[in-house]
């Protein structure tokens, strides 16, 4: 069946400790999954779209759990493969904070098995049949040499095969240097019609300084081709409080959305919705519409525990109107 959206990268299952304690104090922990592009993937389905996440998963208990909230949330797995040389599903580790204290995440991600695949194994061509769009995150690159190849294949093919493409930047100074991420994402760019970036991330890996978005936007649009460049805007007075909204780049104009003051139940997964709710725009040819949606999906994923995005197009909608804090009855 032919999918609206593919998304490609690594999911995790997440345990976090209940009532905002530490790790060095927990005696429970809460199980949730997630991952950039799985987390987009969810949330195009959860707007009525078809997608379909490609990724590769430990042949266990751990990644039939992924696969099973995978599908529990409406997104296809048919093109999800599973590791038969014993390889891990990767884990991190969540501490919720509260003012003054910041929340903080472990990572227990090395070979994982979607980092250990090699390129060949994802058959891009049956993937992309009959789809419209193919997004990924800078993270899948990040995870090794193989992915990066992998990315660079998947964003040839869809290319080739005539989708529009999106890459969220999502630069993790963790997993690679400002040098190789710069690097790799120059190589990506050239296949890629839409860029989700921060001005402080263009200015780390690509060296564009600027004092605004819009400059930092018309620079990677002049220097790498791409077409579109969506960032995500936040003001953090609390830690529990934010304001959060979307900007965007495109025919050399500058659209803002709305400005929302959000109380955060869970932040993880907010940009990951945001581009589904941009991406959900895109698929109707409403690049101004699509910064709206982005934002409000965004605004609803902070009051969602979890990293998916359980949120309804109704939601979207009558946050986009004004709506948000009105109760239903």
């Amino acid at each position: 069946m032919p999918h609206d959206v593919i998304t490609f990268g690594e999911a995790m299952v997440r345990l976090a400790p209940p009532h905002f304690q530490r790790l060095e104090q927990a005696r429970s922990l809460d199980i949730e999954i997630g991952g950039a592009e799985l987390n987009t993937a969810v949330g195009v389905a959860r707007l009525g779209r078809s997608s379909a996440w490609v990724s590769r998963l430990a042949n266990n208990a751990l990644g039939k759990l992924i696969a099973n909230r995978v599908r529990e949330a409406g997104v296809s797995d048919e093109h999800v493969l599973y590791a038969e040389d014993g390889s891990r599903c990767g884990l991190y580790f969540l501490e919720f904070g509260a003012s003054p204290r910041a929340s903080g995440l472990v990572y227990d991600r090395k070979d994982s098995a979607f980092a250990k695949a090699s390129p060949g194994m994802f058959h891009w061509q049956t993937i992309f049949t009959g789809a419209k769009w193919f997004h990924v995150s800078g993270i899948t690159p990040a995870l090794g040499p193989g992915m990066a190849d992998a990315t660079l294949r998947a964003l040839r093919a869809a290319k080739n095969a005539g989708l529009a493409t999106s890459i969220d930047l999502n630069y993790r100074s963790t997993l690679w240097s400002a040098e190789d991420a710069g690097l790799t994402m120059r190589k990506l760019l050239k296949s890629c019609d839409l860029l989700i970036a921060s001005q402080g991330d263009a200015e780390t890996l690509f060296g564009i300084k600027s004092s605004s978005f819009g400059e930092a936007a018309s620079k990677l649009v002049d220097t790498f081709g791409v077409k579109m460049v969506v960032g995500v805007q936040r003001e953090t007075p609390l830690v529990w409080r934010n304001k959060f909204g979307v900007v965007g780049f495109a025919s050399g104009k500058v659209f803002e959305s709305p400005w929302y003051e959000v109380e955060i139940v869970d932040r993880l997964g907010a940009g990951d919705a945001m581009a589904a709710g941009l991406i959900d725009g895109m698929l109707d040819g409403d690049f101004e519409r699509g910064i709206l949606s982005g934002a409000a999906m965004g605004a609803l994923k902070h009051s969602i525990p979890g990293d998916l995005p359980w949120i309804t197009r109704e939601e979207v909608n009558g946050v986009m109107s004004g709506h948000g804090l009105r109760i239903k009855r």
